[in-house]
């Protein structure tokens, strides 16, 4: 370590971390290369495109606009840890299903947004979707695949709902 290195306790995926890091080292440059957790991507390292995108304490942010040792005593969660719980898992499905991915590059960006905007409840309109989705850049798909798979899954879980 170059720099000020400070000592950091968080929970990430469920899991008590306890590490010494660099006091300039982001969020998500800390959980791929300190916890090899490598879902969350480093793409333009200016907030603009969401490859980034993790939950801290259950809101999403920029995992390369924060830096870990901001996160002391937060609860973080990454694509990972919203896979392995299943809370995603059928919008997993549905992104492959409606081939809402292709170089996957932005896919954990997009789910973690789209599960934020799920979790609200109820059915947003397509505009409401891409109102929501739109800080999270994807080159390859053009939108409407990803947009499709997230009213399949709003719609699926309202209709679980009743």
């Amino acid at each position: 370590m170059s720099g000020l290195a400070l000592d950091i306790t968080m929970t990430v995926n469920g899991e008590h971390v306890s590490e010494r890091v660099e006091a300039r080292k982001t969020l998500v440059d800390f959980l791929r290369d300190d916890l090899g957790l490598t879902g969350s991507h480093v793409g333009c390292e200016h907030g603009v495109c969401g490859a980034c995108t993790v939950r801290v304490n259950s809101e999403i942010v920029r995992g390369c606009l924060m830096l870990a040792v901001q996160c002391e005593g937060a609860k973080v969660e990454t694509i990972e840890g919203l896979s392995d719980s299943g809370e995603v898992a059928d919008l997993q499905l549905a992104f492959e299903q409606r081939n809402a991915l292709q170089c996957g590059f932005c896919t954990p960006g997009m789910i973690t947004a789209a599960q934020e905007l799920l979790a609200k409840g109820g059915v947003p309109s397509r505009d409401e979707i891409r109102e929501y989705i739109s800080g999270n850049y994807c080159r390859c798909t053009g939108y409407h695949a990803i947009v499709d798979a997230v009213e399949s899954v709003a719609q699926a879980r309202a209709g679980a709902a009743k």
